[in-house]
């Protein structure tokens, strides 16, 4: 990072994929607990903690709206919570970290190969076969998440102290 870099001087922001996003209570301890903003992002309405950290947007209700909305805003220095991979993929490219539910962290090395199997899925899925869904959500997985959550915040921190 160069001293011109925008990344270099500004608040990590937190962006939520919230409609199904299951661990958005440790999401808001986490960034509390950083005095980091978190934009908590739906299609419509959602229920979110008084906090002037927190923002609730509602993206209205088109297709992918939310995701759209997310997208066009999320950067380096950002962090994204999302199990929706194409919208990781948008975000990934955009410079910011995305880290889905489960605690698994999408990097430029791994998403084009996450694309590809949740399209190869989609197409089977399509086509007639049963391919089963997602595992449950896990204590294990919330656990994971939450670690990883703070590995990335302490990471960009560190990286905008240089």
């Amino acid at each position: 990072m160069t001293p011109d870099d925008p990344a270099q001087s500004r608040t990590i922001r937190i962006y939520v994929d919230a409609d199904a996003c299951p661990v958005k209570d440790e999401i808001y301890r986490v960034a509390e607990r950083h005095r980091l903003p978190v934009s908590v992002v739906a299609g419509n309405f959602i229920r979110v903690p008084n906090d002037p950290l927190i923002e609730r947007i509602a993206a209205g209700s088109g297709m992918d709206a939310a995701d759209d909305w997310i997208a066009e805003r999320a950067q380096k220095g950002d962090i994204v919570i999302t199990a929706d991979i194409p919208l990781a993929a948008r975000c990934v490219k955009a410079g910011a970290d995305v880290i889905a539910p489960t605690g698994k962290p999408f990097s430029e090395d791994s998403i084009g190969m996450t694309l590809a199997v949740r399209n190869l899925m989609t197409d089977l899925r399509s086509s007639g076969e049963v391919t089963g869904g997602p595992r449950s959500f896990s204590p294990k997985d919330r656990s994971a998440f939450l670690s990883t959550l703070d590995q990335t915040i302490r990471r960009i921190q560190r990286g905008q102290q240089k």
